[in-house]
């Protein structure tokens, strides 16, 4: 399961058909805020969110993850078109991985799958 905080509609809805075509269950969730309690409630394999956004920003949500001992171990994707090359804040707040917009939808799900915890065998 992946929780998707995206708070344009239109790159929400596409970033969700992605995934949900690469076989994944999909939370979507417009800011910060809500994404948080969703990963606090679903414990998702993996976070997808933007970076500018209200309520809480996707570093704010990251950081909030990051300090939350149950909740820690859960990968973190930084999707941002206002994240420059060289920028230091993802890895400041413990980010996972970073996506500069605009990405190809390829280039998240291989993303994701790098992030996602293996099969039970």
């Amino acid at each position: 399961m992946i929780v998707v905080a995206e708070d344009h509609e239109d790159i929400l809805f596409v970033l969700r058909r992605a995934l949900e075509r690469a076989g994944h269950e999909v939370i979507a969730t417009s800011d910060g805020a809500a994404a948080l309690e969703a990963v606090r409630r679903h414990r998702p394999d993996v976070v997808v969110t933007d970076v500018d956004m209200p309520r809480m920003s996707g570093l704010e949500l990251c950081r909030a993850i990051r300090a939350d001992e149950g909740l820690r171990h859960i990968p973190v994707v930084l999707a941002s078109g206002s994240l420059l090359p060289g920028d230091t804040r993802a890895g400041e707040v413990g980010a996972s991985a970073t996506l500069l917009k605009p990405f190809l939808p390829a280039q998240l799900l291989a993303c994701v799958a790098d992030l996602m915890p293996p099969p039970p065998a």
